[in-house]
């Protein structure tokens, strides 16, 4: 029993905040103390993702992948787009040149620590739809991380330009 279940109707708070609220509290009153404690969490979280990836894993039914591929490839590529517009707006008030720009569009393409964290809810759940559900995530795991990873290698060194100091 947390202390959410047990103030519902008082207070209404998620887990997720009151660990932002803590975040943003620290490095507001102690800078030099959250540093350390950000480092900290860096290198196990180093340790966790790579837990979290094998589990993932070892859920996974590939033959659930096979039905599925072409629809989740068009949702995939589909969200990309709205994903590169959004970061496009994001970025008009910048001082960033127009190549930096679209560096960084295509930076935010790989992602993979999102759905692997809730690709396998669905399927935890008991959900019929769960073995799919994760199917996709790692459909989209694999698509966006190998990629982003090419696409960035490939445009660094044509889009980003060291200045001379």
């Amino acid at each position: 029993m947390t202390l959410e279940d047990c103030l519902p109707d008082f207070i209404g708070f998620s887990g997720l905040v009151a660990v932002i609220a803590c975040g943003i509290s620290l490095r507001w009153k102690a800078p030099e103390r959250a540093v350390r404690v950000s480092r900290k969490y860096g290198s196990m979280w180093t340790a966790a993702e790579i837990m979290l990836f094998v589990l993932v894993g070892a859920q996974v039914d590939i033959s659930a992948a096979g039905a599925i591929w072409l629809p989740v490839l068009g949702v995939i590529f589909g969200a990309l787009a709205f994903r590169f517009i959004g970061v496009g707006i994001c970025m008009i008030k910048t001082k960033l040149s127009l190549r930096e720009r679209l560096f960084c569009m295509i930076a935010y393409m790989p992602k993979a620590t999102v759905q692997a964290a809730i690709g396998g809810v669905p399927l935890a759940m008991g959900l019929s739809c769960g073995n799919t559900i994760l199917a996709g995530a790692v459909i989209a795991i694999l698509v966006t991380a190998a990629l982003g990873a090419f696409l960035t290698g490939i445009t660094a060194p044509k889009l980003l330009h060291q200045e001379e100091a």
